[in-house]
């Protein structure tokens, strides 16, 4: 309820966002509302800015996660704007590589679609006939096992390395994309929507939903953005 002068119980603030009387105390040590004054009793003064601000916190959180929005919202407070923008413009950035990586990924794996395979033989093989078959060194092929790239299996007894058909495929597909100068995080995107979701549809129609998703991220985190425009104007910032 408000009372005099506009004042707030912590118990009716908290109830505007639904969260406990804890936690507004809790925001209030942390910044993320502003500083409150106290009744010669001790209690917390609290008043429609600390409302306002609450609301700003809530709609920052969902779009930039709680611990961008407790950084900003402090630095808000504390009167270090500066500092406040920068962290808006990280987390801007990340949506922006991940819509980069998203693209990079399909780009690579169109790469992928677009080339035949090898004539894979329908036994295992051994390391030296794969090599062969991809156009590569042995050395090339052990280095992008130890980097998770590839999974052949070992031969019983004699502890040989053996591809199968799907490994003898992998190892077209790193060949494939190193030589269009693509880094190993890219191809090990690749490589795991193929063994993952398998058909090419799929492995686009999992793209296609990552890009969908991100764009509701972007518009939450300018809707947050946007709300802490607004925020700041109150403040005379």
């Amino acid at each position: 309820m408000t009372g005099r002068m506009g004042r707030l119980r912590a118990v009716d603030l908290a109830a505007t966002v639904g969260i406990s009387v804890q936690q507004v105390r809790n925001y209030v040590d942390l910044g993320v509302l502003p500083p409150v004054e106290r009744t010669p009793s001790g209690y917390r003064i609290f008043t429609p800015a600390h409302a306002r601000a609450l609301a700003v916190a809530r709609t920052m959180a969902e779009g930039h996660g709680w611990a961008r929005t407790r950084q900003v919202m402090t630095a808000v407070h504390h009167g270090d704007l500066p500092a406040a923008l920068a962290a808006l413009d990280a987390g801007h950035a990340e949506l922006d590589r991940e819509r980069a990586e998203i693209r990079r990924v399909l780009g690579a794996f169109e790469t992928v679609v677009a080339s035949p395979p090898v004539a894979a033989p329908r036994r295992a093989v051994r390391i030296g006939a794969v090599a062969d078959l991809v156009g590569v060194r042995t050395s090339q092929l052990r280095l992008w096992e130890a980097r998770g790239l590839l999974r052949p299996s070992r031969q019983r007894g004699t502890g040989y390395r053996v591809y199968d058909e799907s490994e003898v495929r992998a190892a077209q597909v790193v060949a494939l994309l190193r030589r269009g100068a693509y880094p190993f995080e890219i191809i090990t995107a690749v490589l795991d929507e193929m063994r993952t979701t398998g058909s090419p549809q799929r492995v686009r129609a999992e793209l296609a939903r990552r890009e969908q998703d991100l764009h509701r991220r972007s518009l939450r985190r300018l809707a947050a953005s946007a709300a802490l425009h607004d925020y700041l104007g109150c403040l005379g910032r």
